[in-house]
């Protein structure tokens, strides 16, 4: 039988996460067929009925990677939600575990691996040690954000949003982990934008490139003596974001968000596979190349 594993959200098409699983479960020997579905958050209490009757009925699937503007709506279809993603209140990850080693006792189990992926990716690129931070953007992926910034031993951060009405993802994730943010309009993030140590960018493609065009944030970051700190971009197309190319140019580290997607993508894999860390080294190289990412340690 074909085990089944699917990517969630919409739009879904951009997705890049078929390439990457189908990439590790083929090295891995593993018969998970992964796919990605256009769900909206209307719509997924009816998929995610018809999803546990076809897993009570054959024990085919085994996990299902959650992406906008499900992250949040996820909760309320799943058993059990574990480590971080409880305490945020968004998940990214669900793996369909049996209880007793029967189909009819499958448990939905929620996980927030965006957390990990972000920790990884800012580790790997050099990330100072309690950084200064900011954060753009203010829900789920923003949460994991802050949670990060929580392992990175960042003591607080700013985050900047569009409507600062719509940030409750970001002030229950500050709450959560103990990590004290302010809340500010984005069209004023210039100066502390190019200030920070750290800034990771959560909003969707393109919805930084008014920021971008500011004169004064490309002013801001070459006058800094140090240099620019890093920002992480979690929109990976079209890349490089204008951003990102502001922050190359003015000599700063750029981490893309292809990076993150894959450092979480390896998480769930270990969880749809149920090898946790046993799962061999080697898997996130043939991830990195199925996605034309330069190979990575884990």
């Amino acid at each position: 039988m074909t085990l089944r594993a699917a990517v969630l959200g919409h739009p879904i098409s951009h997705s890049k996460s078929p390439a990457l699983h189908r990439a590790a479960y083929a090295h891995l020997g593993v018969d998970i067929a992964y796919s990605a579905i256009d769900v909206t958050e209307a719509g997924l209490p009816d998929f995610m009925r018809q999803v546990r009757d076809e897993a009570r009925a054959d024990g085919s699937w085994r996990g299902l990677s959650v992406t906008m503007p499900l992250k949040s709506a996820m909760l309320a279809e799943v058993d059990e939600v574990r480590g971080v993603g409880r305490a945020l209140g968004v998940v990214n990850t669900v793996a369909f575990e049996s209880a007793g080693g029967s189909a009819d006792h499958t448990q939905l189990v929620a996980y927030n691996t965006d957390v990990a992926g972000i920790v990884n990716a800012l580790r790997h690129a050099g990330a100072a040690t309690a950084p200064t931070a900011v954060v753009l953007g203010g829900g789920g992926t923003a949460a994991a954000a802050i949670a990060a910034l929580k392992e990175l031993g960042a003591v607080s951060a700013e985050v900047f949003v569009r409507d600062p009405s719509r940030a409750g993802d970001a002030r229950a994730a500050s709450a959560a982990v103990g990590v004290p943010v302010q809340v500010l309009p984005l069209s004023g993030a210039a100066a502390a934008v190019a200030a920070a140590d750290v800034v990771i960018s959560t909003l969707p493609p393109r919805a930084a490139d008014a920021l971008a065009a500011e004169g004064m944030l490309t002013e801001s970051l070459q006058r800094r003596t140090t240099g620019p700190g890093l920002l992480l971009d979690v929109a990976y197309d079209p890349w490089p974001s204008r951003i990102a190319a502001v922050w190359q140019e003015a000599g700063g580290t750029v981490v893309p968000g292809l990076e993150m997607l894959l450092y979480q993508a390896v998480e769930q894999v270990r969880h749809f596979t149920g090898l946790g860390e046993a799962l061999p080294a080697g898997v996130i190289d043939v991830m990195c190349d199925a996605v034309g990412a330069p190979r990575r340690v884990i």
